[in-house]
């Protein structure tokens, strides 16, 4: 993931727990370890379009869905799987085993985050650092056939609640699949925004 994508992320889960919209430039370049100009990179379509106000000493955050939808568009969750395999069990048995440290996104992050799915779903996303990958690569092998298991490289940045990925990311990351259902998911966690 890059790192202007940190950018995103914090600001959105800020501001969906608490309703924040005033930052700083400097505090979130410090607070996610990136460089200043990577964080004034990340902000400056924003303001383009409308999604933050430049400020004297930082910027607001005025439109949180063209945010959301801006980052959901640059998303490209296919260049983050470090590995995938073809498991043949069902998706909960595949959730119930899955290691310590793994991090939940997409179908299965929503299942965990509100005890409910909007339909049935067929592959289990998860976010892992190398240590944890490894682990899940031991107890599924690799397999051919049609990849139901996606293993993506979790960022040292990601603070996940209940092994489940930050609300904004489990929104972009459901809206960059590309299964039906995927939809079905969108709409509900949207309907959840609301």
């Amino acid at each position: 993931m890059k790192k202007k994508e940190w950018v995103y992320r914090e600001i959105l889960t800020a501001f969906l727990a608490s309703k924040r919209t005033e930052f700083t430039q400097l505090a979130l370049s410090q607070q996610l370890g990136i460089s200043l100009s990577t964080v004034n990179n990340a902000l400056c379509p924003l303001a383009r379009m409308g999604a933050i106000e430049t400020k004297r000493m930082g910027f607001a955050l005025t439109d949180w869905k063209k945010l959301l939808a801006c980052w959901a568009s640059e998303r490209e969750l296919q260049k983050d799987v470090i590995y995938s395999t073809r498991c043949d069990m069902e998706v909960s048995k595949i959730e119930k085993i899955m290691p310590s440290g793994t991090v939940y996104t997409a179908y299965s992050g929503y299942k965990f985050l509100f005890s409910d799915v909007p339909a049935d779903y067929g592959e289990v996303y998860a976010y892992a650092d190398n240590e944890v990958a490894k682990k899940i690569e031991e107890m599924h092998p690799y397999a051919k056939g049609s990849a139901n298991l996606f293993v993506l490289k979790k960022d040292g940045m990601m603070n996940a609640e209940k092994w489940v990925a930050p609300l904004p990311q489990l929104y972009v990351d459901l809206w960059n699949l590309p299964q039906w259902y995927a939809k079905e998911f969108v709409l509900a966690l949207e309907r959840r925004f609301e």
